[in-house]
């Protein structure tokens, strides 16, 4: 480990000629700060989970979700490990596809990742704005926050996350290095302090390992199913870090090691963090229903203190902070790394050059902004329609992930024919069954996110995350048609990357 530190710091990336290298800034604990904090699952709501299986789906659908994650985890660790590229998931379809589809799918993979990254920037800073409103609403219960005021909250996470990105990337390993700390410290802190304000006070164990709840109108299984998409939201986007591999040192080692930790030490935390708030809420149903969100209307419940309640959900706020600036750091690198393979159009020209002095994609960084500014004004038309928008980053990923697994899984012990065999890392003869079963996983919760969250359904109940999704594809169809099938030939220089990423 301290030879990894000593290689991290500020050196820079031999690169292919003619770009401008990024820079090796980020040591092992501030990759494993990013992932960690940017999972934050702890810290995901619990609107979806509650009416949807209730504390079974929170307990034990948490234990489901983290073994799916982990599947998925370990199978795209493996091949991290032998192809540390940056593009990821669309590099390394690229180079297990078979040959005549190689540019196809992964184009197609390369655009799912960077809808993907794109939407989930939007997603953490609306949440995080959602955590300003919902302490408003527990200090002045009779204000009512209009839709522009929270569109307002939320493109102040957006800009602050955009200066950081642009203007302190010398001091984002740092940040993220802290992030991680202060998200596990968080944990830490919240548990304490809840079991303590509810000692003597505690719910019986039924009512937290085996009470089902299903007030869907979706018959029992299919509201477990449910249940499960938050803890797979909250457990979603641990491949952050493969996008890193040009600002990370010896990426072969590092990048599979922090992208399975992180999943691992998520998945704990936030069972941790479920059975201790199952314990102690009071109220089922003003969690439900209050205006503050469920949290901070946990927290309250179990202080009994607007002071206290505030306390506890600056972990929660300044944690999901973090997360939106990790997150537009990674989304401007999967669009940079596509767009210099010409993934993205006309627009390639113009966003793959990283500015000279301040050593970033700026172009890129601003390409995210502007999507994640429109994303934002839809909510003040309409809810439901931006719902659609931060449910589908999910799906976007979990696609992404799918491809590269099951190319693996089909090609069995021929799967890393031609590359290096001496793998210090390898799933051995448990690679297939693992594969199939993220596969699965993957397959259903994909499905699942399309599902409405109850029934009978209305205008503003109903899941528009299919709509997203067929604009998507479409805007993919058209740009492969038009561009992508006369210039993208796959990730450009591909051997010179790789044996540039096994070297550092």
């Amino acid at each position: 480990m301290g030879d990894t530190e000593k290689s991290s710091a500020h050196v820079k990336v031999d690169h292919v000629e003619g770009e401008v290298p990024l820079e090796r800034n980020f040591s092992f604990w501030a990759c494993f700060g990013l992932g960690f904090a940017l999972l934050n699952s702890w810290t995901g709501g619990l609107s979806v989970v509650l009416p949807s299986g209730g504390s079974i789906a929170m307990v034990w659908g948490l234990i489901v979700s983290a073994l799916g994650t982990t599947a998925m985890a370990l199978s795209l660790a493996e091949i991290c490990h032998v192809l540390p590229l940056s593009g990821g998931q669309y590099d390394w379809t690229y180079v297990l596809a078979p040959a005549g589809k190689k540019n196809g799918l992964s184009f197609f993979v390369g655009w799912m990742s960077a809808a993907g990254w794109t939407s989930l920037t939007a997603t953490n800073s609306f949440l995080s704005a959602q955590f300003v409103t919902g302490l408003i609403a527990l200090w002045q219960p009779s204000f009512e926050v209009k839709a522009w005021q929270t569109l307002l909250i939320y493109l102040a996470f957006l800009a602050a996350a955009y200066v950081l990105n642009t203007f302190c990337v010398r001091a984002l390993p740092h940040m993220d290095h802290f992030a991680g700390f202060w998200s596990m410290g968080g944990i830490v802190v919240v548990a304490i302090v809840v079991l303590a304000c509810s000692s003597g006070k505690f719910n019986e164990p039924k009512a937290v390992f085996a009470t089902f709840t299903n007030e869907t109108g979706w018959p029992d299984g299919v509201a477990f199913l449910l249940g499960l998409l938050q803890s797979t939201f909250g457990l979603t986007a641990f491949d952050a870090v493969t996008h890193m591999i040009e600002e990370m040192p010896r990426p072969n080692i590092n990048a599979p090691k922090v992208m399975i930790v992180a999943v691992i030490l998520g998945s704990v935390t936030a069972w941790v963090f479920m059975i201790c708030i199952l314990f102690c809420i009071r109220d089922f149903n003003a969690v439900l229903t209050a205006t503050t969100g469920p949290i901070l209307q946990i927290y309250y419940q179990v202080t009994a203190n607007r002071v206290g309640a505030t306390c506890l959900l600056m972990f929660n706020l300044l944690g999901m902070a973090f997360a939106a600036e990790i997150v537009m750091t990674v989304s401007s690198r999967i669009i940079l790394t596509f767009a210099r393979d010409r993934g993205m159009g006309h627009l390639s020209t113009w966003l793959a050059p990283v500015h000279p002095k301040l050593k970033v994609p700026v172009m890129c960084i601003i390409f995210v902004v502007i999507w994640d500014i429109a994303f934002g004004l839809i909510n003040l038309g309409s809810t439901a329609a931006l719902n659609a928008i931060l449910g589908s980053s999910v799906v976007f990923l979990q696609i992404s992930y799918f491809i590269p697994i099951l190319l693996i899984f089909l090609r069995g012990d021929r799967a890393f024919e031609g590359h290096d065999a001496e793998a210090t890392y390898s799933l051995g003869r448990w690679r297939r069954p693992i594969n199939l079963f993220a596969l699965c996983f993957l397959l259903v919760t994909s499905v699942m996110f399309t599902f409405p969250p109850a029934i009978p359904v209305t205008g503003t109940s109903m899941s528009y995350v299919s709509v997203v999704l067929g604009i998507a594809l479409l805007l993919c169809g058209v740009t492969w048609v038009v561009d992508g099938r006369k210039r993208f030939n796959g990730p450009g220089e591909l051997m010179t990357r790789l044996e540039i990423s096994k070297n550092a």
